[in-house]
């Protein structure tokens, strides 16, 4: 299943978000000459000799040419009757998402190092992934389409189909959008429930348990909401330092829907505090951390069901906050 928006919800989109995109890349591209020397100076004068800004020009640029070239690339798709070819689609995904990990190694200096990739080989595995920044979607979907060569289903908020390229494509294949402001909570799990039916050998499911960012005010917030229904498991989470505790419910039906999938827990490094303007521009300015992205299997059988899988989530995402906290204090 496709989780497909109204066809009016999706043409009122796109005919902001198309046109937007090409007038930003001329803009942006023509404007270049002048920009780029002004924020040279803006970060010398700030004695930021990184010159964050600046990289993030380049990279605003190189994004405009790759999602533009991706717009046009399902254009042309449409106009030749294959709108409906999965499995071009996720060609298109994992060329898509190569060029725009190129493009941050370029500008930025980001070159991902992928650890445990035997985890997702074969697919069929519903993949419980950290969020800690506005560019995990991207990474992961490098890894899972452009290393691994798999076919990812993935469980997104809606807002993302604000971007075009993500828009067409992700609405191509299967994949669920979420409404974060739906009333009626059931519809949602049923659809992960049949997302999940959709995943097999060669594709794998993947969800970002924590349902949104982490930083420190969400996690105090989130221990806060945690300790009114219960206040155990809120003491017991309190542990966590760089994580946020863990939304089982999404988790629970997308496995509901593979039953016979296996887990793998997935988590990265190198992004944290990218999850706003500030503090790219705050991270840019001194050398990033190298990136890691990390996974691993866990059987089926090894895996609990129902009350018993939350509080074995739980275990994993304590350890994997401890790994996590051990390598960026390292």
């Amino acid at each position: 299943m496709v989780a497909q928006p109204s066809r009016g919800e999706k043409l009122r989109r796109r005919l902001a978000s198309i046109p937007a995109l090409f007038v930003s890349t001329l803009l942006l591209t023509i404007s270049t000459p002048i920009l780029l020397p002004t924020v040279l100076v803006i970060d010398a004068v700030r004695v930021k000799f990184r010159f964050p800004l600046a990289r993030l020009l380049g990279f605003g640029v190189l994004w405009c040419w790759i999602e533009s070239a991706g717009v046009t690339r399902c254009a042309l798709v449409w106009a030749m009757g294959r709108s409906n070819d999965e499995n071009l689609h996720y060609r298109i995904m994992a060329w898509w998402s190569g060029l725009l990990t190129r493009a941050l190694g370029v500008t930025v200096g980001i070159d991902p190092r992928v650890e445990g990739l035997e985890a997702v080989e074969g697919g069929n595995a519903i993949v419980l992934a950290r969020h800690a920044s506005l560019a995990d979607s991207l990474l992961s979907g490098w890894v899972f389409s452009n290393v691994a060569g798999l076919h990812p289903r993935y469980v997104l908020k809606r807002e993302l189909l604000f971007d075009p390229c993500l828009d067409i494509v992700g609405l191509r294949v299967p994949n669920r959008f979420l409404d974060r402001e739906a009333t009626d909570g059931s519809t949602e799990l049923d659809a992960l429930r049949d997302l999940g039916q959709q995943v097999g050998a060669g594709s794998v499911g993947v969800i970002f348990v924590e349902g949104t960012r982490s930083n420190d005010r969400k996690r105090a917030r989130a221990l806060e909401k945690i300790g009114v229904r219960n206040p155990d498991r809120a003491a017991r989470m309190s542990a966590l330092r760089r994580l946020l505790p863990p939304r089982p419910a999404g988790s629970i039906a997308l496995l509901g829907g593979a039953p016979d999938a296996d887990v793998v827990l997935a988590w990265h490094i190198g992004f944290d505090g990218l999850d706003t303007f500030a503090g790219i521009l705050d991270n840019l300015s001194r050398p990033l951390p190298e990136v890691r992205f990390v996974m691993k299997r866990f059987a089926r059988c090894e895996v609990p069901n129902g009350a018993e899988f939350s509080r074995w989530l739980d275990d994993r995402w304590l350890e994997i906050d401890a790994e996590i906290d051990r390598a960026l204090s390292g």
